[in-house]
């Protein structure tokens, strides 16, 4: 059950002060008033009233005096410091986190001799004695097995290399896991539907701390360095916002209400998708589309600037050491065609069927690790799902690389300078074109082996991906759904491509594929196939596009991006309308209301409201007939988070709504700051002030000023469907029932998760969250 806050009015010095010593309890704030207990909702009404009130007062104070007014300023543009910070600090921790994941995932194949701390790319770029046709290998780059026996090549050499794969996997991940059980539990996983619940208005305290933020930042670099596949984009969002966290604790306007703490929150989301991808307007979109529940526009300036001040700073560190910001830079010279919308729109299918399939498995798995055995031995899941990576990953090059590298290598253009294995084509010794303008050739055989090392790899990739999203590690999906969609399209692109070039004369090319030019870009399918996959798995419609549109630099070809992001989503809808954020929502039983979601069902407000015929009659408070000893008995034996207070037993007739805490709060302070306050002392809840009868009798104890006067209430008759799209809309905690004034119930957030899943078959149990 919840509650709605303060109710702020102006109230005169007589009434304050009562009769004798009377006071009127919370004058003045308290350090445990207007907050909330762990795993509650928030009251977003309250919350805005307070900020409402606050600003009032610092707008009156500010003409009083100069001093004022420079205090007004600083709190006007505090909210823009914040974003400056969380920018800088976000874009720096990226910085550092790609850095460090570059160096490690080559630390598993080898060393840099002449500097420990290189990467393989970094360490061949200081040589001098890099050759054009080896300008992937140099003398102080050595693999494990050259530097300790001397011997590059053979069976020998082969064995110790991938036994020292095998194993540097398999300490990163130990060492991940171990760090996240033994200090930060809550570093886990993504992230993403903890942030969505959390800014929806559930308070999960520890979440967004400074120990998860320290732990995940390096057991992400430990994770994604083991070769698991999974990506740190999702995590780097939940970094990200950790940072928003401890920035708002600077500063109490933010610090002290729950509200204006989610709009940072909300702004911190972008610059996190910002740093992932280097792409700030899509990660400005995905906090709107996909994270936030409450976005003003005033969060939209501010999340455009914290997402501009993130990117720029992870640019003046330029961790792919190419000067571009964006991850996956592309430089296609072609334009596409009509009829390859047919196979954009086949790739969105298998996006979308890929997307279902991937939810319903790892959904599965993951209710299985919860009812099982297997929960209970976190730190052996991770081990023994590493070893199988990386045991199968080794013998194909396309899975012993980082995923990031091969996306990379799978959306690049085959250009006259391009070494892949992809780009093996048989060449016309009198072609005399230039560089950029290369034709349509037949396949080689280096194309035909790396066709079918992809599809094992797709294969790999789809079944592996399934179990190792969720366990006890930082563990993003971005980049593992965007390989599997690359994947199947570079196939896609290279099979059209073939075609193309051999069949030029079918009706379906001739009009804009002639025999000796560059028609079709199999990069381009390997990108649009990333994008289905990543909208299947997550639903994003227009965030996606733009995220890969910014992403690869390909601004031409949102076309086909819209074409394969609207097929994939439509596909995945049609076997559930959840996205993998809100499926594991649903499956860890946060109280959360999807704006999306559609209540139809012809249920009326006393269907659903408590209590019910056979439970005992609403706990409430009376406004002039109950005594401390009462109220302390109600808070003792209920776990209630808020009472109505009525006019008598007899009526009742509805006056307001306490919250529990801060009756506690109160009772607690009166019985240390005001005399005579006993067990028997009568609480008072009128605008009155108490009269005391005789000097012997107890002294009353007026707690009017905590009392809500304006609680937001339905009449019994009211649709479910308003009230559910009220709680949606307001962000409401609970709701009363009444019927001409008079108090008949309650209905809470909970009451409405329940109620929906059981016009939904489905358990009501589900939504509580442990």
């Amino acid at each position: 059950m919840g509650i709605i806050g303060l109710h702020t009015r102006g109230w005169d010095k007589e009434e304050m002060n009562g009769t004798g010593n009377l006071m009127d309890f919370l004058d003045e704030p308290f350090p445990d008033v207007g907050t909330y207990e762990d795993f509650h909702t928030i009251d977003w009404l309250r919350e805005k009233s307070r900020d409402t009130d606050r600003h009032r007062k610092i707008t009156t104070k500010s003409k009083e005096s100069y001093w004022e007014l420079i205090k007004s300023l600083l709190d006007a543009w505090s909210g823009w410091v914040v974003m400056l910070l969380i920018g800088m600090l976000t874009g720096t921790l990226a910085g550092v986190i790609d850095l460090a994941v570059d160096w490690m995932t080559d630390l598993k194949e080898g060393v840099c001799l002449s500097a420990l701390y290189y990467s393989r790319e970094q360490c061949c770029w200081t040589s001098n004695e890099t050759t054009f046709d080896d300008r992937d290998k140099c003398p102080q780059w050595q693999k494990w097995a050259e530097l300790m026996t001397g011997h590059s090549e053979g069976a020998g050499a082969y064995v110790l290399n991938y036994f020292l794969y095998v194993l540097w996997a398999l300490l990163f991940s130990f060492l991940a896991v171990s760090l996240v059980r033994v200090f930060a539990p809550y570093a886990c996983g993504s992230g993403i539907p903890e942030i969505k619940t959390i800014l929806s208005g559930f308070i999960i305290r520890g979440y967004l701390g400074k120990w998860t933020l320290l732990i995940k930042t390096v057991t992400l670099v430990l994770a994604v360095s083991s070769g698991l596949s999974l990506g740190k984009e999702g995590p780097l969002v939940h970094v990200a916002c950790c940072c928003g966290n401890l920035f708002c604790s600077l500063f109490s306007k933010y610090s002290k209400n729950e509200g204006k703490r989610r709009e940072v929150l909300s702004a911190a989301a972008a610059a996190g998708v910002s740093v992932a991808f280097g792409a700030p307007i899509g990660g400005v979109l995905f906090s709107l589309e996909e994270v936030s529940y409450y976005f003003p526009l005033k969060t939209l300036w501010r999340s455009f600037f914290a997402a501009l001040v993130a990117a720029f700073t992870l640019r003046a560190i330029n961790p792919f050491g190419n000067s571009r910001l964006v991850l996956f830079y592309v430089e296609y010279h072609t334009p596409w065609y009509m009829a390859e919308l047919v196979p954009f729109i086949l790739l969105g299918v298998f996006g979308g069927l890929w997307g279902a399939l991937f939810i319903r498995g790892n959904i599965a798995w993951c209710r299985r690790r919860k009812t099982t055995l297997l929960g209970k031995y976190p730190v052996l899941e991770v081990i023994v799902i590493t070893g199988i990576t990386a045991v199968l990953a080794f013998p194909n090059p396309y899975t012993r690389r980082s995923t990031s590298e091969l996306i990379s290598e799978l959306f690049n253009d085959c250009g006259a300078l391009e070494s892949s294995q992809l780009c093996d084509y048989v060449n016309n010794p009198n072609m005399s074109r230039p560089v950029d303008d290369i034709p349509d050739r037949p396949a080689g055989p280096g194309v035909y082996s790396a066709l079918w090392q992809l599809a094992l790899a797709l294969i790999f990739k789809i079944v592996i991906t399934i179990f190792t999203f969720g366990m006890k590690i930082p563990s993003g999906l971005f980049i593992p759904s965007m390989a599997v969609g690359a994947i199947a399209g570079r196939i896609v692109g290279i099979a059209v491509e073939q075609m193309a070039y051999h069949h030029h004369d079918w009706i379906i090319f001739k009009n804009w594929c002639r025999p000796g030019a560059d028609c079709v870009t199999p990069g381009l399918y390997a990108m649009v196939g990333a994008a289905a996959c990543l909208g299947g798995v997550t639903r994003m419609t227009v965030s996606l596009v733009v995220i890969m549109f910014e992403l690869t630099g390909g601004l031409e070809y949102i076309v086909p991006l819209m074409a394969a992001a609207v097929t994939s989503k439509w596909v995945a809808d049609a076997f559930g309308k959840e996205g993998i954020y809100e499926s594991h929502i649903q499956l860890n039983g946060y109280p959360y209301l999807d704006v999306r979601d559609e209540f139809t069902h012809r249920t009326l407000a006393t269907d659903v409201m408590r209590p019910r015929r056979s439970e005992p009659p609403l706990a409430v408070l009376t406004q002039d007939s109950t005594t401390v000893e009462d109220v302390e008995t109600l808070i003792k034996d209920t776990d209630y988070n808020g009472f109505p207070v009525v006019v008598s037993r007899e009526s009742e007739r509805l006056i307001g709504f306490v919250q529990r805490r801060e009756l506690t709060v109160a009772i607690k302070t009166a019985r240390q700051k005001q005399d005579g306050v006993v067990s028997s002392s009568v609480v008072y809840f009128t605008e009155d002030n108490p009269q005391v009868a005789e000097a012997c009798d107890p002294q009353p104890l007026k707690l009017r000023r905590i009392l809500n006067l304006s609680p937001f209430t339905v009449t019994d008759h009211t649709p479910m469907e308003t009230v559910v799209d009220i709680f949606r809309k307001l962000g409401l905690r609970q709701c009363l029932v009444t019927r001409s004034g008079r108090l008949l119930g309650i209905i809470t957030k909970k009451d409405v998760l329940r109620h929906m899943a059981q016009m939904m078959n489905q358990d009501p149990e589900s939504i509580m969250f442990n």
